[in-house]
């Protein structure tokens, strides 16, 4: 029965790099097309493909949309939160 063990050191680089080209390849499928950086959208899918290992790093670090900041809680503020209401509040029954 043979064993594979020896063939790992070179197929464990083959699949890194597999499967970085397939997640990149999505990363740029699925972003939108006004928010790529430097080069049209089809244009990096190309490269990815094209250039696997370099493709795929050039996406991951100047090709990414930058990513947008989640929109600030714009809720009214608690009553006990704001000190207006408080102050209109006035102290304890005894001191009005």
């Amino acid at each position: 029965m043979p064993t594979y063990i020896g063939d790992m050191p070179r197929i464990l680089p083959v699949l890194i790099l597999a499967l970085l080209v397939i997640y990149c390849v999505v990363e740029v499928a699925q972003s939108d097309p006004d928010r790529v950086r430097l080069m049209p959208r089809w244009l990096w899918a190309v490269m990815v493909i094209a250039l696997p290992g370099l493709g795929a790093l050039a996406w991951l670090i100047f090709g990414r949309p930058v990513r947008r900041q989640p929109p600030r809680n714009t809720r009214p503020p608690a009553p006990d939160d704001d000190p207006d209401f408080l102050r209109g509040l006035g102290g304890p029954p005894g001191k009005r």
